[in-house]
């Protein structure tokens, strides 16, 4: 016999063997039970049952709100600031309706408007806010503000509020 031949002879042995082990180890793989996404509890702190009651109720009493406020407005001379806010981490907005000079809190952020109007051009009108916004997760005494001036409905990134959990941008303003 020639090496040539002997070669050719212990490749196809090795293959032969090769083959016989990757037959054999099929039969030792276990299978993992599948899991349900549907069970697996959510990142954040809150649970999910405890998200979709809050959110039947939020839009329960988004309905009575929005009854009630219709009146209000008619009665209440005040003018108020309708902003709306995005939590980054659970993807969850929020409408904030925030009357001049008050304060209200949307997770750790502080929100203040001062001035709410609109703004005439002659080639279209826009409304307009003041607003101070200062971020309470920092324990700092020098606390400054994380946005203090004007921000247009029209366009929010013209001047945005820039936090790296939340978004606000205002959306209307009323009785101006």
């Amino acid at each position: 016999m020639k090496l040539g031949n002997l070669n050719i002879y212990f490749f196809i042995f090795g293959l032969f063997f090769l083959n016989i082990q990757v037959v054999f180890s099929v039969e030792k793989i276990e299978s993992v039970p599948l899991i349900n996404l549907e069970d697996l509890s959510p990142t954040f702190e809150e649970g999910k049952d405890a998200l979709e009651k809050i959110e039947d109720q939020n839009t329960n009493l988004n309905y009575i709100e929005n009854t009630e406020e219709e009146n209000i407005i008619k009665k209440d001379k005040k003018i108020y600031i309708n902003i709306r806010a995005l939590d980054k981490i659970t993807a969850k907005t929020s409408n904030l309706r925030l009357a001049i000079g008050e304060k209200k809190f949307f997770g750790s952020l502080e929100i203040k408007g001062l001035k709410c109007q609109l703004s005439e051009n002659s080639e279209f009108r826009d409304t307009v806010a003041y607003l101070q916004v200062k971020d309470l997760a920092s324990k700092d005494n020098n606390q400054v503000f994380l946005f203090n001036g004007w921000t247009f409905a029209s366009s929010p990134t013209l001047k945005s509020i820039d936090h790296p959990v939340y978004d606000l941008w205002i959306t209307s303003c009323e009785n101006i």
